[in-house]
């Protein structure tokens, strides 16, 4: 194989936030957005070049590994190269064989979203790097950087998903029928702000002590979102959710602290303070992209502009 291409779709996880972690049914979109892989053989032996590059087509990570020890030789980012010779060696730990010979290749990874969105960076990087090292992704990313794997899960998806981690952490897949009458009343907007992932788990973690029926109240909310025939009925979903996980991570919900006089309901997606919230109202689509714009949001994306 002298050449190869992956893309792999960007995710976002609409119910089930922190709760997949630990087993919950959660609903999960593919969105347009994603990144792909090209990887290419090269004269020169010995070296892997690789290049990252954002939407706008500028290189912000650039670095050269040696092989096959896949060492360090120079990078742009001594961190982020640190992090990426991690799932390369996760690679290498499944297949013996990944980049183990002296044949030199050149890595481009190209993302067609601004990296500030949160819409799967590292998810979109772990499925596609998997591929071409032919190994599994799932396992690549508990092997590494951990995670509950639903944006694995949605980098391979066509569609949206249900996805769980069972008592034995295996991760299940199924597809999942939503594709709502209300669907251009419903739209992402971005906050602004790139969440911490991993300290916000930690901070979920160490939240209240939980209702026992908690995490079965989540899943059922999953199959909710995807049986409401109504607006009325979805935007009641969307606040129970909501109220569920403001009791998890003691916080006050988003619409309570940003945008208490939407017309509608306002949820949370991913982790909480940042990245994208659902917002779902009877206004149309000029009318709310104006609402979040006088707020200073800006960036307003209809459901059919996201969703996969």
């Amino acid at each position: 194989m002298n050449t190869f291409t992956m893309r792999a779709h960007g995710k976002l996880l609409l119910t089930g936030e922190y709760a997949v972690l630990d087993g919950a049914k959660a609903l999960a979109l593919p969105v347009r957005y994603g990144q792909t892989l090209y990887a290419q053989r090269t004269e020169k032996r010995t070296l892997l070049y690789w290049t990252s590059v954002d939407a706008f087509g500028t290189a912000w990570f650039e670095a050269t590994f040696a092989l096959p020890t896949l060492e360090i030789e120079r990078a742009s980012d001594g961190d982020v190269a640190r992090r990426l010779r991690e799932l390369l060696l996760g690679c290498r730990r499944q297949k013996a064989d990944f980049l183990a010979d002296l044949q030199g290749w050149s890595v481009r990874v190209e993302a067609d979203f601004p990296l500030s969105w949160g819409l799967g960076s590292s998810s979109t990087l772990i499925t596609a790097l998997a591929r071409w090292a032919g190994v599994d992704p799932f396992t690549l990313l508990f092997d590494t950087w951990g995670g509950s794997g639903y944006d694995i899960a949605c980098a391979l998806a066509t569609g949206p998903i249900f996805y769980w981690l069972d008592a034995n952490r295996i991760p299940h897949v199924e597809e999942a029928l939503f594709d709502p009458p209300f669907a251009d009343h419903l739209f992402f907007v971005f906050l602004g702000k790139k969440q911490d992932s991993r300290a916000e788990v930690s901070r979920f973690r160490r939240g209240a002590s939980l209702p026992k029926d908690w995490l079965q109240a989540i899943s059922a909310l999953a199959h909710q979102f995807t049986a409401a025939k109504t607006l009325e009925a979805f935007c009641q979903h969307m606040r129970e959710h909501e109220q569920l996980l403001a009791l998890a991570l003691a916080r006050t919900p988003v619409q309570e602290v940003l945008f208490w006089d939407f017309p509608g309901s306002i949820k949370s997606l991913g982790a909480w303070g940042g990245d994208f919230v659902l917002a779902a109202s009877p206004l149309d689509a000029v009318r709310t992209q104006e609402y979040f714009a006088q707020k200073g949001f800006p960036v307003c994306l209809s459901f059919r502009e996201m969703v996969l």
